[in-house]
Formats: structure tokens, C-alpha cells, sequence
């Protein structure tokens, strides 16, 4: 244990002087170094190299869906990249891989979501469904169809254009220049989608995306129509419909995609996270059959858009094997039973603590809001949520907290591998960690 203790130093400096984090506070990092230097993952459970064992009750980023571990995805990755590690998706070449994921996306998929194309990641899917969307309104002749509307509290990712559809403000405060044509619109107001299109004219709306479930926004969970009025308004105005599923994706709600709790289809669905479970780098943006019939009949010349790792063969060779593990371990129903647990447990954590006010939960997505006063649902002058996320971290839980936007909320999105009595543990220590704190207030 001294051996590693002198090694977790000589990483923690290396780690302060070498390695800027992402979204992480920076000055955090240079006083305190990282908090765990994870060495190995197993279910649900990190261990640190100091042999600090911590259930990981996010998923790491909402995306280790099937848990740590799985040696099945690293002999899949092994073997394709020993085949054919790389080749370049550009100018009509192709791999195996690419085409069967392809096709699986689209059996697995809502509705008629029919093509995919592939990016590395959930920013860089929500960049490419923007200008996929003007792209496909240049096509039909509409050029001045260009906006695009997102919600307030919404979360998009972090490349320019999807930082600029994102809905949290201090996102956007971050850099001093945005991507012209962004718009918000309140949370959950239908009416206010419609007011909206038409102030700024019908004719220049290109698409709306949303999040079936928001995610690092507070896990805010939609009323049961909305999504029907909203997919009836864009229908209306003609705005193309957007979903962006890069955390609701392959099972997290207890369904395949978020939506389909809505009874609704997108004429786009971006996606990333869960696919395959961050054990490669691997995101894209479906296409319904007529917006790709669009592009295949009307598209003349070269479609000007493709990152390097598009269609990258090692990663879809693996995505194809996690979605394999979903299917063959019903996780997706796991995910739907045991968010029953979750939520169950979440209601009992807010009869056991007198700063917990309202809880919510969807599969395996939970939230717990902090309250200075459940009556009044006042809230603390300064937010208590991320001190709990430090007492859990300590007792043996990762979770997050959400302070934007005058918010103070702890999330949750543990692995759809979980069992009845790791849920448990969660909740426990969860239990444990809001009253230690709740005793110091």
C-alpha cells in the first residue's frame, strides 16, 4: 500500500501539471489533485489505485451501460483490430462492420429511422443533425430554413454548435462567441414552441431537438403529451423533429429509446453513450426513410460533412457486441424494473431526510432535489448537493450534482447490469451521506 501511495503522488503531480481535465473546476484540480486514479472496473464497482472500491452510480458519464469489465467487447476489439483496425468511410469505401451496425440501428430503432451516419461522439452528433437538417432544407429549396430551436435546461454537448443549442446558460457563458441561428424555448411549453415558430416565422425554422429525458440538466422527466403536441406542431409548421438520445439511448429509460415512452417518431435521432457502453469512442445521427430518400435522390454532389473516425470498423465491431449484451441479458427490462426499485428507494431516502423535496425517476435515471424547506420548496442560499457528492464519494458512491440554473440536485444513472441488492447498497449510502450532511445545517 506505501508503494502505491508513493505512485498515486507521482501521478497526482503529473496529473496537475500535464492533464487539463475536462469540465472540471481547474483550480480544484491544482490544490486537491484527482480524487481517484481508477485502475479497474468490475459491474458496477471502480477501484482506485489506493484500493478505494466505489459503486459507480453514474455510469461514468450516463454510458457504461452494460457495467465495467466485460472481456467480451475487448476480444471483439482485439480481433477486428487485428483483421482491419482502420480504414477511411470517405469517397464510397466501406467496412463490415459499419454496414451490420448500420443495419441493426435501423431494425432496433423507432419507426422509420432508416440510414446512419457516424461521428465519434454525442457533440459531435447533435453538430452533424444540425447541418444535416439546413442541408436537407437547401435540398428541398427552403435556404432560408436555418434555426434551430432547443429548450432551456437542455444539454447538447460541447462542440460550438451544440454548445450553442444547449440550453443551460453557463455552457454558453463559457465562450465569448456562439454559432448565429440557436434559439431556447421554455421547458415543457408546447405553447411556447408554437409562439416561438411563428414570431420568428415558419420559414425559418429547420429543426427543434430535445432530449427525451434531460440529463446532466436535472434529470427532468417530460409530461406525459408533450412530446405528441410538439411532434403535431412540427408537423404543422414543417420543422424537422430531432431527438437526442446520446443519454437515453439503448436502455437507460427501460426502453430501447427515450421516445418511445411518448409513443412518437423523429424525423432525427442522435445518439452516442450507450452504444457502446464507453468501451469505444462511437456516436451518429439516423435518419428517417424520407429525409434520406431526400439526400439519395436529390444530393448531386459530394456530401461535404465526414469526421476521420465516421464508421471507424473497431468501434462498431463493438458497439454490435454491446448491443449483442443488451439483448441476450434483457437488460433493458432490468433497467425498467429496477428503475421501479430506484425510484422506490429515492421515495424512501426523501421520507428519511428533511432537505429532500422532490424526487423523479425513469428507468435508471433518477434525480433527488435539495430543499431548505419542503413546504415552501425554498431552496439553500448556496448549493448543499455537491457537498452530499462528496460525503458519497467518501462512503463509497459516485453520483453528480446539478447546480445550474438556481438548481440544486443530486442525478443518478448507475449501470443497466445492476442488482436488487447493489440498488440497495446505492440507496443506503445515498441515505447515510444526505443525513450526514443534513446534521451540519
Amino acid at each position: 500500500m506505501e508503494e502505491n501511495s508513493s505512485l498515486v503522488d507521482e501521478l497526482s503531480a503529473w496529473d496537475k501539471k500535464h492533464f487539463l481535465h475536462p469540465t472540471s473546476p481547474i483550480q480544484q484540480q491544482q490544490d486537491q489533485g484527482p480524487a481517484f486514479i481508477f485502475t479497474e472496473g468490475k459491474g458496477v464497482y471502480l477501484h482506485d489505485l489506493l484500493g478505494k472500491k466505489v459503486i459507480d452510480g453514474m455510469s461514468s458519464l450516463w454510458n457504461v451501460n452494460i457495467g465495467h469489465g466485460r472481456e467480451e467487447l475487448g476480444l471483439i476489439a482485439s480481433d477486428q483490430m487485428t483483421k482491419l483496425a482502420f480504414t477511411s468511410n470517405f469517397a464510397t469505401f466501406s467496412n463490415e462492420p459499419a454496414i451490420r451496425l448500420a443495419k441493426k440501428l435501423s431494425d432496433i430503432s423507432p419507426g422509420n429511422l432508416q440510414a446512419t451516419f457516424f461521428t465519434s461522439g454525442g457533440s459531435e452528433a447533435n453538430d452533424t443533425a444540425y447541418k444535416l437538417a439546413r442541408h436537407y432544407w437547401m435540398l428541398k429549396g427552403q435556404n432560408n430554413r436555418k434555426k434551430i430551436i432547443s429548450r432551456t435546461k437542455s444539454y447538447h454537448g460541447v462542440a460550438i454548435g451544440s454548445t450553442s443549442a444547449t440550453g443551460l446558460k453557463p455552457f454558453r457563458d463559457f465562450t465569448n462567441s456562439l454559432a448565429p441561428d440557436f434559439l431556447h424555448v421554455d421547458n415543457f411549453s408546447s405553447q411556447a414552441l408554437r409562439e416561438l415558430i411563428e414570431k420568428e416565422g415558419p420559414e425559418t425554422i429547420a429543426a427543434f431537438i430535445a432530449e427525451p429525458v434531460q440529463g446532466a440538466g436535472g434529470v427532468h422527466i417530460a409530461p406525459e403529451n408533450y412530446f405528441k403536441e410538439v411532434k403535431e406542431i412540427c408537423e404543422e409548421y414543417g420543422v424537422l423533429f430531432i431527438t437526442d438520445e446520446v443519454i437515453t439511448g439503448f436502455g437507460r429509460t427501460g426502453k430501447y429509446f427515450g421516445i418511445e415512452h411518448y409513443g412518437v417518431t423523429p424525423d432525427m435521432m442522435c445518439f452516442a453513450k450507450g452504444v457502446t457502453s464507453g468501451y469505444a469512442q462511437l456516436g451518429g445521427v439516423m435518419l428517417s426513410s424520407e429525409i434520406y430518400q431526400v439526400f439519395t435522390e436529390m444530393s448531386k454532389g459530394t456530401l461535404l460533412h465526414g469526421y476521420t473516425y465516421s464508421g471507424h470498423p473497431v468501434a462498431c465491431a463493438v458497439a454490435l457486441k454491446n448491443i449483442e449484451i443488451i439483448e441476450s441479458e434483457h437488460l433493458i427490462a432490468n433497467a425498467n424494473q429496477l428503475g421501479n426499485e430506484l425510484l422506490k428507494g429515492l421515495q424512501n431516502v426523501q421520507n428519511k431526510c428533511g432537505i429532500v423535496g422532490e424526487v423523479r425517476g425513469l428507468g435508471l435515471m433518477g434525480a433527488v432535489e435539495i430543499v431548505k424547506n419542503k413546504s415552501s420548496q425554498e431552496r439553500y442560499t448556496n448549493p448543499v448537493a455537491p457537498l452530499i457528492v462528496s460525503a458519497a464519494a467518501k462512503n463509497g458512491l459516485i453520483c453528480r450534482s446539478v447546480v445550474f440554473d438556481g438548481q440544486d440536485t443530486l442525478v443518478f444513472a448507475p449501470p443497466l447490469s445492476i442488482t436488487k441488492e447493489e440498488l440497495q447498497t446505492l440507496v443506503q449510502i445515498l441515505t447515510e451521506s444526505i443525513l450526514s450532511i443534513e446534521g451540519t445545517y
